[in-house]
């Protein structure tokens, strides 16, 4: 049986996982292709409430897929060394996004998903100016805001917001600055 599962396991990441980027997306759209490899997390909010003292940490790894049309991710937190079957559902995420270009709307779609917590996020992401943002609504309506800032080739800053009820400003909700440890 542990053969079967080997070989299970073997095939869905040939299949799954891609070297380069599919040639249907133009290199200029390519926004998430830097992002490939594993990168460790500050965690500076989580929920709305800042975390910045507690010292958390986390850790996300991304990889192109679906024949290099797609870029998935896994983002942890606490960091795999340091959780335990005990970690509480609060401040506690293993979830993955995958992003999936859309010639159709020359952007990207991106679905989020956090099973620890069933959350769950839609969105569209692009390039606006210098930094990649993604805008979608939440299963109740909720406009969220998801920014990669101040990016560099080995670091950047993300940001997680929600709309609040006023229509007119955004609400704080995560915001994590992150360090490359192993590129592509």
């Amino acid at each position: 049986m542990a053969a079967t599962a080997s070989a299970g396991k073997e095939n869905l990441e040939t299949a799954l996982f891609a070297s380069e980027r599919s040639p249907e997306i133009p290199e200029s759209a390519d926004v998430y292709g830097w992002l490939v490899g594993s990168w460790e997390l500050e965690v500076l909010h989580y929920k709305a409430v800042d975390v910045s003292s507690l010292g958390f940490t986390g850790e996300v790894h991304f990889a192109r897929a679906l024949e290099g049309r797609a870029v998935q991710d896994v983002w942890i937190m606490p960091k795999r060394s340091d959780r335990t079957a005990q970690s509480a559902k609060t401040n506690n995420m293993y979830g993955t996004t995958l992003r999936v270009w859309d010639p159709g709307i020359q952007a990207w779609r991106i679905t989020w998903i956090n099973p620890v917590t069933g959350h769950r996020e839609e969105q569209i992401g692009r390039r606006i100016g210098s930094d990649i943002v993604q805008v979608g609504a939440r299963l109740d309506g909720t406009p969220t805001r998801w920014r990669f800032t101040e990016i560099t080739p080995d670091s950047f800053h993300w940001i997680g917001e929600s709309l609040n009820p006023d229509g007119q400003t955004w609400k704080l909700e995560g915001e994590f600055r992150a360090k490359r440890t192993h590129a592509r």
